[in-house]
Protein backbone atom coordinates (compact mmCIF):
# COMPACT_ATOMS: atom_id res chain seq x y z
CA UNK A 1 0.00 0.00 0.00
CA UNK A 2 1.13 3.32 -0.96
CA UNK A 3 1.07 5.94 1.56
CA UNK A 4 1.65 9.59 2.09
CA UNK A 5 5.13 10.29 2.70
CA UNK A 6 7.45 7.53 3.32
CA UNK A 7 9.16 6.76 6.71
CA UNK A 8 13.20 7.16 7.25
CA UNK A 9 14.62 3.90 7.99
CA UNK A 10 15.24 4.55 11.04
CA UNK A 11 11.64 5.17 12.02
CA UNK A 12 11.39 1.75 10.20
CA UNK A 13 13.77 0.44 13.00
CA UNK A 14 12.46 2.24 15.89
CA UNK A 15 8.99 1.22 15.22
CA UNK A 16 10.20 -2.20 14.70
CA UNK A 17 12.07 -2.35 17.37
CA UNK A 18 9.40 -0.79 19.96
CA UNK A 19 6.96 -3.29 19.01
CA UNK A 20 9.41 -6.00 19.53
CA UNK A 21 10.17 -5.14 22.85
CA UNK A 22 6.87 -4.74 24.08
CA UNK A 23 6.08 -8.51 22.45
CA UNK A 24 9.25 -9.45 24.33
CA UNK A 25 8.51 -7.32 27.69
CA UNK A 26 4.79 -9.25 27.26
CA UNK A 27 5.84 -12.71 26.72
CA UNK A 28 8.40 -12.47 29.42
CA UNK A 29 6.31 -10.57 32.38
CA UNK A 30 3.06 -12.20 31.17
CA UNK A 31 3.88 -16.09 30.82
CA UNK A 32 7.81 -16.78 32.23
CA UNK A 33 8.68 -14.49 35.26
CA UNK A 34 5.79 -15.60 37.23
CA UNK A 35 5.85 -19.04 36.73
CA UNK A 36 9.72 -19.18 37.07
CA UNK A 37 9.59 -16.94 40.41
CA UNK A 38 6.35 -18.73 42.47
CA UNK A 39 8.30 -21.46 42.61
CA UNK A 40 11.11 -20.23 44.78
CA UNK A 41 9.76 -17.25 46.56
CA UNK A 42 7.10 -17.13 49.63
CA UNK A 43 3.24 -16.35 48.29
CA UNK A 44 4.01 -13.10 49.99
CA UNK A 45 7.08 -12.45 48.30
CA UNK A 46 5.68 -13.09 44.95
CA UNK A 47 2.99 -10.57 45.74
CA UNK A 48 5.26 -7.95 46.77
CA UNK A 49 7.41 -8.36 43.68
CA UNK A 50 4.53 -8.47 41.45
CA UNK A 51 3.29 -5.30 43.41
CA UNK A 52 6.66 -3.10 42.20
CA UNK A 53 6.83 -4.76 38.77
CA UNK A 54 3.33 -4.33 37.69
CA UNK A 55 3.95 -0.16 37.49
CA UNK A 56 6.69 -0.61 35.66
CA UNK A 57 5.65 -3.27 33.50
CA UNK A 58 2.22 -1.50 32.52
CA UNK A 59 3.67 2.12 32.36
CA UNK A 60 6.46 0.73 29.78
CA UNK A 61 4.17 -1.26 27.73
CA UNK A 62 1.58 1.93 27.45
CA UNK A 63 4.07 4.01 26.47
CA UNK A 64 5.72 1.28 24.42
CA UNK A 65 2.64 0.40 22.68
CA UNK A 66 1.02 4.20 22.58
CA UNK A 67 4.64 4.89 20.08
CA UNK A 68 3.71 2.42 17.90
CA UNK A 69 0.33 3.65 17.12
CA UNK A 70 1.25 7.09 16.95
CA UNK A 71 4.37 6.05 14.46
CA UNK A 72 1.57 3.90 12.33
CA UNK A 73 -1.15 6.53 12.53
CA UNK A 74 1.87 8.96 11.28
CA UNK A 75 2.49 7.13 8.31
CA UNK A 76 -0.77 5.12 6.96
CA UNK A 77 -3.02 7.90 6.47
CA UNK A 78 -7.04 6.47 7.65
CA UNK A 79 -7.94 7.61 3.95
CA UNK A 80 -5.57 5.29 2.48
CA UNK A 81 -6.08 2.54 4.35
CA UNK A 82 -6.60 -1.15 3.02
CA UNK A 83 -9.04 -3.36 5.41
CA UNK A 84 -5.62 -4.98 6.62
CA UNK A 85 -4.01 -1.87 7.60
CA UNK A 86 -7.60 -0.69 9.30
CA UNK A 87 -7.72 -3.78 11.04
CA UNK A 88 -4.07 -3.26 12.57
CA UNK A 89 -4.78 0.11 13.29
CA UNK A 90 -7.80 -0.56 15.78
CA UNK A 91 -5.09 -3.36 17.09
CA UNK A 92 -2.71 -0.77 17.48
CA UNK A 93 -5.60 1.51 19.18
CA UNK A 94 -7.06 -1.11 21.19
CA UNK A 95 -3.02 -2.52 23.04
CA UNK A 96 -2.52 1.14 24.52
CA UNK A 97 -5.92 1.47 25.76
CA UNK A 98 -5.60 -2.51 27.58
CA UNK A 99 -2.16 -1.25 29.17
CA UNK A 100 -3.53 2.10 29.96
CA UNK A 101 -6.66 0.41 32.11
CA UNK A 102 -4.63 -2.12 33.82
CA UNK A 103 -1.76 0.94 34.64
CA UNK A 104 -4.04 3.49 36.04
CA UNK A 105 -6.70 1.22 37.70
CA UNK A 106 -7.18 -2.65 37.78
CA UNK A 107 -2.87 -3.25 38.84
CA UNK A 108 -3.67 -0.88 41.28
CA UNK A 109 -6.92 -2.31 42.59
CA UNK A 110 -5.26 -5.87 42.34
CA UNK A 111 -2.59 -4.67 44.37
CA UNK A 112 -4.36 -2.95 46.96
CA UNK A 113 -6.58 -6.58 47.36
CA UNK A 114 -3.54 -8.46 47.74
CA UNK A 115 -1.87 -6.48 50.17
CA UNK A 116 -5.27 -6.48 52.55
CA UNK A 117 -5.12 -10.29 52.05
CA UNK A 118 -1.47 -10.48 53.19
CA UNK A 119 -2.48 -8.62 56.04
CA UNK A 120 -5.22 -11.02 57.18
CA UNK A 121 -3.04 -13.88 55.91
CA UNK A 122 -0.06 -13.15 58.17
CA UNK A 123 -2.10 -13.08 61.09
CA UNK A 124 -3.08 -16.58 60.50
CA UNK A 125 0.41 -17.70 59.84
CA UNK A 126 -0.38 -18.34 56.09
CA UNK A 127 1.86 -17.56 53.51
CA UNK A 128 5.00 -17.58 54.04
CA UNK A 129 5.00 -21.25 51.84
CA UNK A 130 7.01 -21.82 48.32
CA UNK A 131 4.52 -22.54 45.55
CA UNK A 132 0.99 -22.14 44.61
CA UNK A 133 -0.53 -25.74 45.96
CA UNK A 134 0.40 -26.19 49.51
CA UNK A 135 -1.55 -25.37 52.64
CA UNK A 136 -4.78 -25.26 50.14
CA UNK A 137 -7.39 -26.24 53.08
CA UNK A 138 -6.14 -23.36 55.79
CA UNK A 139 -6.86 -21.08 52.83
CA UNK A 140 -10.14 -22.53 52.59
CA UNK A 141 -10.70 -23.21 55.98
CA UNK A 142 -9.78 -19.10 56.42
CA UNK A 143 -12.23 -18.10 53.58
CA UNK A 144 -15.03 -19.99 54.78
CA UNK A 145 -14.14 -18.28 58.51
CA UNK A 146 -13.59 -14.82 58.22
CA UNK A 147 -16.32 -12.85 56.06
CA UNK A 148 -13.70 -10.18 55.54
CA UNK A 149 -11.37 -12.56 54.12
CA UNK A 150 -13.53 -13.84 51.65
CA UNK A 151 -15.11 -10.55 50.33
CA UNK A 152 -11.10 -9.67 50.26
CA UNK A 153 -10.54 -12.62 48.11
CA UNK A 154 -13.45 -12.21 46.11
CA UNK A 155 -11.97 -9.13 45.04
CA UNK A 156 -8.56 -10.06 44.43
CA UNK A 157 -10.27 -12.58 41.62
CA UNK A 158 -12.07 -10.25 40.10
CA UNK A 159 -9.50 -7.36 39.56
CA UNK A 160 -6.80 -10.14 38.70
CA UNK A 161 -8.92 -11.93 36.38
CA UNK A 162 -10.04 -8.30 34.49
CA UNK A 163 -6.23 -7.34 34.53
CA UNK A 164 -5.27 -10.25 33.40
CA UNK A 165 -7.76 -10.22 30.40
CA UNK A 166 -6.43 -6.55 29.63
CA UNK A 167 -3.16 -7.79 29.59
CA UNK A 168 -3.96 -10.65 27.55
CA UNK A 169 -6.24 -8.75 24.76
CA UNK A 170 -2.84 -6.26 24.80
CA UNK A 171 -0.43 -9.21 24.20
CA UNK A 172 -2.77 -10.93 21.05
CA UNK A 173 -3.02 -7.27 19.35
CA UNK A 174 0.39 -6.50 19.76
CA UNK A 175 1.54 -10.50 18.60
CA UNK A 176 -1.22 -9.78 15.57
CA UNK A 177 0.65 -6.46 14.78
CA UNK A 178 4.27 -7.61 14.74
CA UNK A 179 3.07 -11.12 12.46
CA UNK A 180 1.38 -8.64 10.27
CA UNK A 181 4.22 -5.83 10.29
CA UNK A 182 6.77 -9.26 9.94
CA UNK A 183 4.61 -10.34 6.93
CA UNK A 184 4.74 -6.88 5.05
CA UNK A 185 7.97 -4.92 6.31
CA UNK A 186 7.43 -2.65 3.24
CA UNK A 187 4.82 -1.07 4.78
CA UNK A 188 6.20 -0.11 8.43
Amino acid sequence: MVTEGDPTDLVKVLHLLVLAFSWGMQVWVSFIAGFALVRVVTLHTFGLVQSKLFPVYFCSLFCGNTLNMVVYAAYHPRELLDWHESVQMILFFVAPIMSGLNSQWFAPATTEAMLQLREIEEEHGLGQQVGLGRQKEAYAKLKEQDPKYRAFKSTFGRYHGISNLCNLIGFLCTTTNLVYTALHLNTI
